[in-house]
């Protein structure tokens, strides 16, 4: 009978393998992300899934939208995971917004692996339970050749830990040096029309495509791309009819960047859809094409603010912020070994401490200034 009871519990365990594992493979997952502790943290909208390129392409051919959004470190990258972002772009912005530069060509490529590491914090914590696609914008690889431009991003993906790169332009030295990476079996996406690192050739960050000859090379460009091995490309700051006829003969997703509806899908930076106004080209005017889906900067202040007041007034920290106890007993040991110490005051402000604290929290735990 023992022996009928074990076979009959080996039997129900391999018929029931699979959502054994999916059990496991849970509880491995809550112990990444403790809820009832106080680092706690939130949980990823697509769990056990990473996105890959195939994912990319699964959606690109059924015609869903792709998300991706420009966020530069840890905090930024739990909210884009859980949130269930396709594609996170560490984009050299961060020279911007984070860095505050005026434009995006001071910060260096070790400055911005600095970023894309705070990513590795991710795939290493929630890898099981799903991460968007890490992208890397270099701010280097516009002027190497092609085999320095491969040794760039290789290092971009080891130091880096991104899953591919993103080069910006479409000079012949751009599409030559985008395929020599994709032939070293790095994952490369384009970027065509306003491209931030050629500022000074383009007179300043101006819309692309807003004429014949400037439109036919906004799809020209996309194509060359695409055929270099790019498994995407970013449209920036053109037009929505030169967005939809370059959406329209490639065979490979579109990301649009103020350049309309018509793409295979969309990009925001993370500060900016966020309202967080923290560089000062945006502090009053955000780009035109940027929706604020919240006014997270305005939060910020307010908090800071009553912070501030808070701190001033005396009313924080109350008792309730002030949690770590010490029992009667011990304080008045405390009290009489500062006085053989000849520390009086400080024996002195104990007892007065400990007064104050009692009065508040009779008081039902309020502070006594408000």
């Amino acid at each position: 009978m023992a022996l009928f009871n074990s076979i009959k519990k080996s039997l129900a365990f391999f018929t029931k393998r699979n959502s054994f594992s999916k059990s496991i493979l849970e509880i491995t997952c809550l112990s990444n992300v403790p809820e009832n502790t106080v680092y706690g943290g939130p949980k990823p909208q697509n769990p056990n899934q990473r996105v890959t390129l195939m994912n990319l392409r699964q959606k690109h051919k059924k015609g869903v939208p792709i998300t991706m959004v420009t966020a530069y470190d840890y905090p930024s990258a739990v909210q884009l995971d859980t949130a269930g972002i396709d594609i996170c772009l560490v984009g050299d912005s961060a020279s911007m917004v984070v860095h505050g530069h005026d434009t995006t060509l001071p910060i260096s490529l070790d400055e911005m692996l600095v970023h894309c590491r705070a990513w590795l914090e991710v795939p290493r914590i929630l890898f099981l339970l799903g991460t968007s696609l890490l992208v890397l914008t270099s701010p280097v690889l516009i002027s190497l050749n092609d085999e320095q431009a491969v040794d760039t991003a290789v290092r971009v993906l080891k130091e880096g830990g991104m899953d591919a790169i993103k080069l910006e332009g479409g000079a012949p030295s751009r599409i030559t040096a985008a395929k020599a990476i994709v032939e070293a079996g790095i994952a490369v996406m384009g970027h065509v029309g306003l491209t931030p690192q050629a500022v000074s050739v383009l007179g300043g960050f101006r819309p692309q495509g807003r004429n014949v000859a400037s439109a036919v090379k906004v799809v020209e460009t996309a194509l060359a791309l695409q055929e270099a091995g790019c498994f995407s490309v970013v449209l920036e700051c053109v037009p929505a009819p030169v967005s939809a006829a370059a959406t329209s003969v490639l065979r490979i997703p579109t990301i649009g960047v103020g350049a309309g509806p018509f793409c295979s899908g969309q990009a925001l930076v993370y500060h900016d859809l966020l309202g967080m106004l923290q560089h000062r080209h945006h502090a009053k005017v955000t780009p035109k094409f940027c929706k604020q889906y919240a006014h997270v900067g305005d939060v910020i202040n307010k908090a800071l603010l009553e912070y501030k007041k808070e701190v001033t007034n005396g009313s924080f920290p109350s008792s309730f912020h002030s949690p770590y106890k010490i029992s009667a007993a011990d304080l008045d040991s405390f009290s009489n070994e500062l006085e053989k110490l000849g520390l009086s005051d400080a024996a002195s402000a104990v007892r007065v401490a400990a007064e104050k604290t009692e009065t508040t929290e009779s008081s039902g735990g309020r502070g006594t200034s408000d």
